[in-house]
């Protein structure tokens, strides 16, 4: 490589609040419920459903559950964010510049490019952090990059990194953290939960009108392959061989859901009742569409699927932590960034 050459690393990852004030925590909200591709309503439509419903009597509440998860050192998202760079940059080495962006708030995606741009790089990795790919988060962050990127009056060569649930080091990252809580409890069952989506959402570009039709349960094929759900199902059948459970001692369902219209189902809080319902005792979740512990892993599944789960008869709700500054996650990154040829066969192999 040409020492004057630098490549520009930017790992982009959902957003948080600057802080866990109201109206910090409103701010946030109203960016991000207003991106198109989160909420795909019209203009006229999505506004005033955003700012004066949902971000004004939403924001209290989140505020609170924010306050729950702040660290010392603020959010955990952006706190294992900015661990994750650095260690990154340490792994890659001074041909690299790594810089971590949140798609809402801060730092915000056109700070983080500018920093690129004064230190210089002549190639750009663009890295958004969801394993499975879905328009409101993986498109979404290409659409701000490619906005952003039209000021530049050159434009570098450039790396999107696609979706990555299938690269082995992250489906080994997160067998590593569960056989480590297998060895230590005995579970009767397995959750893998993921962040839901409106059904809607799913198939618009492709040749199958529905999950069903296109078998999304079960099977990744060429004409599902971008499929949010497929690709859940897919990433827990990776997680689940590794760790030797069989298909029935692991259900997989979605949280998060908003308003009143269809979200991808089974959803969670349905499936824990259920569970529970069963007889099912102990249970072991996973929340694999998140690389870092925040509000939707350390609250929603690690307390409120608990306290749910024991209400109706549970007794034992672990929540696996997420990978948040794992070495073999930090390898998977660096795998991303800088492929090899063992790690291409690899993915082909997947």
């Amino acid at each position: 490589m040409n020492v004057s050459n630098k490549i520009g690393v930017l790992l982009v990852n959902q957003g948080t609040p600057d802080s866990p004030s109201v109206p910090h925590v409103r701010k946030y909200l109203r960016e991000f419920l207003m991106d198109e591709r989160v909420i795909d309503l019209p203009f006229l439509k999505r506004w005033p459903l955003v700012n004066l419903l949902i971000a004004p009597f939403r924001a209290p509440k989140s505020a609170k559950l924010y306050q729950q998860v702040w660290t010392n050192e603020g959010s955990p998202l952006k706190v294992y964010g900015y661990r994750s760079a650095q260690l990154l940059q340490d792994s890659l080495g001074k041909d690299y510049v790594v810089k971590l962006a949140m798609r809402y708030q801060n730092p915000s995606v056109a700070q983080a490019l500018a920093e690129l741009k004064k230190a210089g790089v002549t190639e750009l990795v663009i890295v958004p952090l969801y394993p499975q790919y879905a328009s409101a988060t993986t498109g979404s962050v290409y659409q701000k990059f490619m906005e952003l990127l039209q000021d530049w009056p050159v434009v570098p060569p450039l790396r999107l990194v696609p979706q990555f649930w299938e690269h082995p080091q992250f489906v080994q990252a997160f067998a590593k953290i569960g056989r480590k809580h297998l060895q230590q409890q005995n579970y009767d069952h397995v959750v893998f939960t993921y962040h839901g989506l409106p059904e809607r959402q799913l198939h618009k570009d492709e040749p199958f009108k529905s999950c069903t039709e296109a078998n999304c349960q079960h099977t990744l094929h060429a004409g599902n392959q971008n499929c949010y759900r497929a690709q859940c199902y897919a990433t827990s059948r990776a997680i689940a061989l590794q760790l030797g459970i069989a298909e029935e001692n692991y259900t997989v369902c979605f949280q998060s859901r908003l308003g009143k219209e269809p979200w991808l189902q089974p959803y969670t809080e349905d499936v824990v009742q259920q569970l529970a319902a069963r007889g099912i005792k102990n249970v072991l979740a996973f929340a694999p569409s998140f690389v870092a512990d925040c509000l939707e892993t350390t609250i929603e599944v690690g307390v409120e699927y608990k306290e749910l789960f024991e209400e109706h008869g549970g007794e034992h709700w672990q929540l696996a932590e997420s990978l948040n500054d794992d070495a073999t996650w930090i390898s998977c990154l660096h795998a991303l960034v800088q492929p090899h040829p063992s790690t291409a066969d690899a993915l082909k192999a997947a």
